[in-house]
């Protein structure tokens, strides 16, 4: 018996390893064969860049194509990308014809310093957060604390805290530079920005983590044993920091890719905006050098959350049986109150303004709240009303189609989780923006495949739960009788285990509902998702951002709709967590 449980286990293992290897050899060719999935012919584009004396004959044109290797199938643009990346050769624009190595270094550079900035605002605010829940615990009453002002900071996208920020410190008190990268003073706004949301997501994570520490069995021991005071909160801090050195990389890395709104937005000139702008001109070059640079960061940064989890550990990492402490119960009732709250309130002003026309001149332009116009006209003389009333249609009807999509994928990866779990890791530390990007740069931006893009990275939470929903079903005792009753797997996991799993898992994809519609409207915000005049909530914030200081109502409403929809959001998560 030992020796078959040794055997699956070891079996088990060997699955999960080939999963995470295949799942890398797929991104890297994913990155690879950019230029052969784009369709697109880029020898005329850098021939015009680089001499544009030169006459565009086929001969001339063919040559550029041999040598920026796209005159073969996929396996031979793959080979040539790999053979340069191996030389130190990241290609040439197809925008500039200029190498695009020394411009994605510097970028990444610039992201690197503004990620450490970013990360420095997180730590002291998730600082603040975990204090109050290691001070009740200290003192015997360890409860939850932190999850309302974590919840508040999480609910604040950068690209809506950027906006705000400028307008209060840089044009109504004048104490910041608005834009540009170079100097101190000019670091602030980006950094708060990125690192206020981060703070509250890590304070949220050790605060419940330090709570859940001080109800095992060891502390009470220690306590017993007279230790306590900075050498028990110590010990405290290294057992709850240490699971979640894995969730720290993931904020690494989105940190440096991820910042894709605030750089635009403050015009910095970082991997993140230079991502932005070869998607938007399709110059797969330049994205493959980016992409490859954050994978470098992903890969570095998960080898030092490992170390940096094992010295937290001390000798306690190769005793086997560590987890993560066990989840700090929220009161729910809350929650679930501002997530319904939220949802109605989006839902009547989509009824009120839905038959006011989106598309219509009715006003002059950037006009005042008024008896006929209740939010006023943006830049162009259009009704703001129904412009984020028929925004509201359609990015919620956009983000029903993706989750319901998410939920089949993760219904057929949970059926075989461990040969899925490489997948399901590099989906889950790709954020959105990331997947948007490279859709963008393979097929221009449009809502289509901004949609493609929430999809691919937003089946990976359901697939985990999906996963453990089966594996929890399959040890059912129903279940492991029925091949004695002669049934087979086949039949049992359609009869006995998918029904099981299917009324918990569409439930938790209807809580992540909220989610993958604000990550269509990041998409939007940043060019990537619909297009204009289309009436998308992220768009219309987009368009209305330059005259935030003339006319305040026309940025106020669609940012107040998706403050509104990502307390929604987090709210619908807190009330899963209970």
């Amino acid at each position: 018996m030992l020796t078959q449980v040794a055997g699956r286990l070891r079996t088990g293992d060997l699955v999960t390893g080939i999963s995470r290897l295949l799942a890398l050899a797929c991104l890297v060719g994913l990155v690879g064969m950019l230029p052969w999935l784009s369709g697109k012919d880029p020898a005329l584009t850098i021939l015009r860049a680089t001499s544009s004396d030169r006459e565009p004959t086929p001969e001339v044109l063919e040559s550029i194509r041999q040598s920026i290797g796209i005159d073969g199938g996929p396996l031979h643009v793959i080979g040539h990308w790999l053979t340069g990346v191996a030389r130190g050769d990241l290609g040439r624009s197809w925008v500039s014809g200029a190498d695009v190595g020394p411009d994605a270094v510097d970028a990444f550079g610039v992201s690197l310093s503004l990620m450490a900035a970013a990360l420095g605002v997180g730590v002291v605010v998730a600082a603040a957060l975990v204090l109050p829940a290691l001070r009740d615990g200290l003192r015997g009453r360890p409860r939850p604390r932190g999850g309302a002002a974590s919840a508040v900071l999480i609910s604040l996208p950068e690209y809506l805290l950027a906006p705000i920020l400028m307008l209060v410190l840089a044009v109504y008190l004048r104490i910041l530079p608005p834009f540009g990268w170079g100097g101190p003073e000019k670091v602030i706004m980006p950094a708060l920005s990125l690192g206020l949301p981060t703070g509250g997501y890590l304070g949220g994570l050790v605060s419940d983590a330090v709570t859940a520490t001080f109800s095992e069995r060891w502390v009470a021991t220690w306590s017993t044993a007279g230790i306590r005071g900075r050498t028990l909160a110590g010990a405290i801090l290294r057992r709850a920091l240490a699971p979640l050195t894995g969730q720290v990389a993931l904020v690494v890395v989105a940190l440096t890719g991820g910042a894709v709104a605030v750089e635009k937005i403050f015009a910095i000139p970082g991997l993140g905006r230079e991502l932005l702008d070869a998607a938007s001109a399709q110059d797969v070059p330049a994205l493959q050098a980016q992409i490859l640079l954050l994978l470098a960061l992903a890969l570095a940064a998960g080898v030092i959350a490992g170390a940096a989890r094992r010295l937290l550990m001390g000798r306690a990492a190769g005793a086997g049986g560590l987890t993560a402490p066990p989840p700090v119960e929220h009161p729910g009732r809350a929650a679930r109150v501002i997530a319904v709250s939220g949802a109605a309130l989006l839902a009547l002003m989509a009824a009120v303004g839905i038959r006011r026309d989106p598309y219509a001149v009715v006003a002059d332009k950037l006009a005042q709240p008024s008896a006929a116009l209740p939010l006023g006209a943006d830049s162009l003389g259009r009704d703001v009303l129904a412009r984020v009333a028929h925004g509201a249609v359609s990015t919620v009807s956009g983000a029903v189609v993706v989750t319901v999509v998410c939920f089949v994928i993760a219904m057929l990866v949970g059926l075989a989780p461990r040969a899925a779990t490489g997948f399901i890791e590099v989906a889950n530390a790709a954020p959105p923006i990331l997947a948007g990007l490279i859709v963008a740069g393979v097929s221009g931006p449009s809502a289509t495949g901004a949609a493609i893009a929430v999809a691919c990275v937003g089946w990976a939470p359901l697939a985990s739960h999906a996963a453990g929903l089966v594996a929890e079903n399959r040890q059912r005792p129903d279940v492991l009788l029925a091949p004695v009753l002669g049934e087979g797997r086949v039949r049992i996991t359609l009869t006995r285990v998918l029904p099981a799993v299917v009324g918990p898992l569409a439930r938790h994809a209807a809580l992540r509902l909220p989610g993958k519609a604000l990550a269509l409207a990041a998409l939007g915000f940043l060019g990537l998702g619909a297009q204009s005049p289309a009436p998308e909530w992220g768009l219309v914030l987009s368009d209305a951002l330059p005259y935030i200081e003339r006319a305040p109502w026309a940025v106020a409403t669609p940012a107040a709709a998706l403050v509104v929809l990502s307390i929604t959001s987090v709210a619908a998560s807190r009330s899963m967590r209970r």
